[in-house]
């Protein structure tokens, strides 16, 4: 079974921040996770330098591929930079061009 993962820290949430399953909104300084087994993503994300980690709502999500969970990783970066509440869903919309449901 191939799988991939990549750690983006670092990343600064705009207005309004990221929803997580576990705790709701976070804000911040914000490490994001993405790891890619079995034709799904899982994505989290934890306060840079924290151990507790939270899982993104809308996670896991199909993905077909590992370039397209590397897509998928790229495009949840860019949706935490731009806040509002951030998904993976948000994330998905925004990497296809289309507005998120």
């Amino acid at each position: 079974m191939s799988w991939a993962s990549w750690t983006t820290t670092g990343v600064y949430s705009g207005r309004g921040g990221v929803l997580t399953d576990e705790v709701g909104v976070l804000t911040g300084d914000l490490t994001v996770h993405t790891t890619w087994a079995g034709g799904e993503a899982r994505v989290a994300v934890q306060y840079s330098g924290a151990s507790d980690w939270f899982t993104l709502s809308g996670s896991p999500t199909p993905c077909l591929s590992e370039d397209d969970s590397r897509a998928l990783h790229q495009a949840v970066v860019q949706a935490v930079q731009d806040g509002g509440g951030a998904t993976v869903s948000s994330a998905v919309s925004e990497s296809r061009g289309t507005p998120a449901p």
